[in-house]
């Protein structure tokens, strides 16, 4: 498996994804003020529509405070394994048009755009594809990706293209009815202009900006960056690099493996779905163990079935927690093993293992490097107490030295101190 890397880069943006999907199946919520709820505290606005904005009501807010400025309002239970499967089936699409894949964030990917000139022309054509091939889709939960019939709400993708992720991520922000092209070389020109909110920072960070009297991209370039670094640390430092363009950050592709096969041939053809959820148990666990899964957690399975009289059979699932378990594996299918069941007898059951996450501290039984193992395991025991000492403390309590003026007179000025974050 290669790594792959792109310093071209087009940004696919959906803003309030979750929202976006709800009303894809949904679409009476489209004519009235909607908010949808948070999967981790009900009580709490997750995402809002503008007609709820338009009516004072904000995303965070409880859910008295947004009936009492909007009586109307309607209120949606979220759907996280939905909005996970949706997103998922755009990221196979766009897999169509680039190998290279990164997805951020629920709604927003990067898609490496290197040598794509010569399948699908310039910057804006390429854009055009990326659109045209990121159609998602609508449909309701029993209905399997390959059954649902497509949906374009207008005006819901963003797109950007430029030279690294950042670059392409402000200009997705900026497009609007229009995808927007940075030049490459024009990167430095581009940012300058742009709000500082595009930044990752913490909010805390942005308010200190504002109290300096700093609004775009330029003017804190244009800060020496030592004493960005001496006033917000490491954070301060990489958003610094962001904003004057001297970061580059090309889009990783995920290297995965290909996909995994086990299969069995039944003597008799076999109707009983007892007997047949034990087969793809079996199977499962038989996957699992192929050299090719070690380092790797499953996030994708299918299964299929071939039946009596040449009929066929198929059900899938995206697995929202990428596991290596077999029975958090074999839960969802057997979930959809009961509410679709075959039509006939199965002379062949086959398991595919199709998509793949890197693997955690479950895996380390299995890692080829035991010193790199103990390694990871350290940082995690290193991480685990110094979120306790903080939870115990209620204060920072531990800091990372950094060189900033390695060369200084000054022994106080050539290096920091900055907050260590787990």
């Amino acid at each position: 498996m290669r790594h792959l890397v792109s310093d071209l880069s087009a940004c696919l943006w959906i803003p309030a994804f979750p929202l976006r999907c709800e009303e894809s199946r949904r679409p009476d919520l489209t004519l009235k003020p909607t908010a949808l709820l948070a999967p981790e505290d009900s009580r709490r606005i997750w995402y809002t529509s503008s007609r709820a904005r338009r009516e004072g009501v904000r995303v965070g807010m409880t859910v008295s405070q947004a009936i009492g400025l909007c009586p109307t309002l309607t209120l949606i239970e979220p759907d996280p394994v939905h909005y996970d499967e949706r997103f998922a089936h755009i990221l196979m699409q766009l897999g169509d048009v680039s190998p290279v894949i990164e997805p951020a964030e629920l709604g927003r990917v990067f898609v490496g755009v290197d040598g794509l000139e010569g399948l699908f022309g310039r910057a804006e054509r390429q854009l055009e594809t990326i659109g045209r091939m990121a159609e998602w889709q609508s449909g309701t939960g029993t209905e399997t990706t390959a059954t649902l019939p497509p949906c374009h709400p207008a005006g819901v993708g963003r797109l950007g293209w430029g030279k690294g992720k950042f670059v392409s991520w402000v200009a997705a922000t900026r497009a609007t009815a229009a995808p927007i092209v940075v030049p490459v070389g024009k990167e430095v020109a581009f940012l300058a202009g742009q709000p500082l909110t595009v930044l990752p920072l913490d909010p805390d960070n942005h308010r200190r900006l504002r109290q300096l009297g700093l609004r775009t991209l330029g003017e804190f370039a244009a800060l020496p960056e030592t004493a960005v670094i001496q006033q917000f640390g490491r954070e301060g430092r990489a958003a610094w690099r962001l904003a004057a363009g001297v970061v580059r950050d090309p889009v990783q592709g995920r290297a995965v493996p290909e996909p995994i096969v086990a299969a069995l041939d039944f003597p008799a053809p076999v109707a009983d779905q007892g007997m047949l959820l034990h087969t793809i148990g079996l199977l499962v666990e038989h996957a699992l163990n192929d050299r090719r899964r070690i380092g790797w957690r499953v996030a994708g399975v299918r299964v299929r079935a071939a039946l009596e009289q040449g009929m066929s059979w198929m059900i899938e699932a995206l697995l929202r927690d990428p596991a290596a378990l077999r029975e958090r594996i074999v839960a969802p299918l057997a979930a959809k093993l009961e509410q679709s069941p075959p039509t006939g007898a199965v002379e062949r059951l086959t398991v595919e293992l199709t998509a793949f996450a890197r693997g955690t501290d479950e895996l380390q039984l299995f890692a080829r490097d035991a010193a790199s193992a103990a390694r990871a395991g350290r940082r995690s025991a290193l991480r685990a107490a110094a979120r306790e000492m903080r939870a115990r403390l209620k204060r920072q309590m531990l800091y990372r030295v950094i060189e900033v003026q390695p060369k200084s007179r000054l022994p106080e000025r050539r290096y920091a101190l900055i907050a260590y974050e787990p």
